[in-house]
């Protein structure tokens, strides 16, 4: 049988269109829909493998019948299969019925007495797909009248009311699927209770082992008091965290198992351990100095250089 498109065209442009629908109606978030579920991409090997077997099916079948044919019935299938598609019966009844032209042997019929220096007027009909469409624009005025100027539904104001609502929401949703893009410079120092709750549970979790529960020091130094090995304040504090103490000795970074707004979240809850001097705290190391926040009045008994906060070094 004569086809339209050949099977390395067919194959793929019918794979695209389904393997394009299951993406449009498949909810997969940030990645392809192939990936995130199996199954689908489990679903396109199988269909393609179909897809390909029932080409390769009926092409035999085909060349089966072919072979099975008279010699005249093959001269007859060649004569056919030589029409191109846009003369084959099919295309010219179609085009009749679109058009409801005539024939140019019937010209005479719709030929009208107005004559322009020879040019002669025919009076065909609208093309019928032509009309339709404008019948289809009067129904559609009228719908609308009735709907938003007789039955009073919403207008501009309310409807664009109701989009930046709906966009809206659209942020929220992705505030909640967006990446992580807290930083040492954007980072700053959370108070509420629900970040240092958060940055406790984190703590108690990841931190205790070097630091105690109160973060008196054991392994790791003492986070409580004024001095600090690798500089004081949220930036360094965050610093530290996420990339890791002194090299070789100290503290392992955090960053490939911590999210960065939960590092945040863990520094501010460190520096509200300041002060609480807890029973049993680990002494001031060697390599420690004194950290005096820009602007605040070192202590009288400071045996240490004060910091310049604004530095971001490595932290604990």
């Amino acid at each position: 049988m004569k086809k339209l498109f050949p099977s390395y065209v067919r194959v793929p442009v019918i794979f695209a269109t389904v393997f394009a629908a299951m993406e449009y109606f498949i909810d997969s978030g940030d990645h392809p829909a192939f990936i995130k579920y199996p199954m689908v991409m489990l679903f396109l090997g199988v269909f393609l493998f179909l897809l390909i077997a029932i080409e390769i099916v009926t092409n035999a079948v085909d060349k089966v019948t072919y072979h099975m044919l008279t010699e005249e019935q093959k001269q007859k299938l060649a004569e056919a299969q030589s029409v191109s598609f846009s003369e084959s019966p099919f295309m010219k009844n179609l085009m009749k019925k679109l058009t409801r032209s005539k024939e140019i042997e019937h010209d005479a019929d719709v030929m009208l007495d107005h004559d322009y220096d020879g040019i002669k007027e025919l009076d065909n009909v609208l093309p019928p797909w032509w009309v339709y469409l404008f019948y289809a624009t009067i129904i559609f005025a009228f719908v609308y009248l009735l709907r938003f100027h007789v039955f009073g539904d919403y207008n501009q104001a309310q409807e664009y009311a109701t989009e930046v609502e709906l966009a809206q929401a659209e942020i929220e949703k992705n505030k909640s699927t967006a990446p992580d893009e807290m930083n040492v410079d954007k980072v700053t120092l959370l108070t509420d209770a629900e970040s240092l709750a958060k940055g406790k549970e984190i703590f108690t979790n990841a931190c205790v082992a070097c630091h105690k529960a109160d973060g008196g020091g054991q392994i790791g130094p003492n986070l409580t008091d004024e001095y600090w090995i690798n500089g004081g304040g949220i930036k360094n504090v965050f610093k530290t965290i996420s990339e890791g103490g002194r090299e070789g000795k100290g503290m392992v970074p955090w960053k490939s198992n911590i999210k960065p707004s939960d590092i945040q979240k863990v520094a501010s809850y460190v520096l509200s351990l300041q002060g609480s001097k807890p029973a049993g705290a680990k002494p001031v190391e060697a390599e420690a100095k004194l950290w005096v926040e820009e602007g605040a009045a070192a202590p009288a008994d400071a045996k240490a250089t004060a910091t310049d906060s604004t530095k971001v070094a490595e932290k604990k």
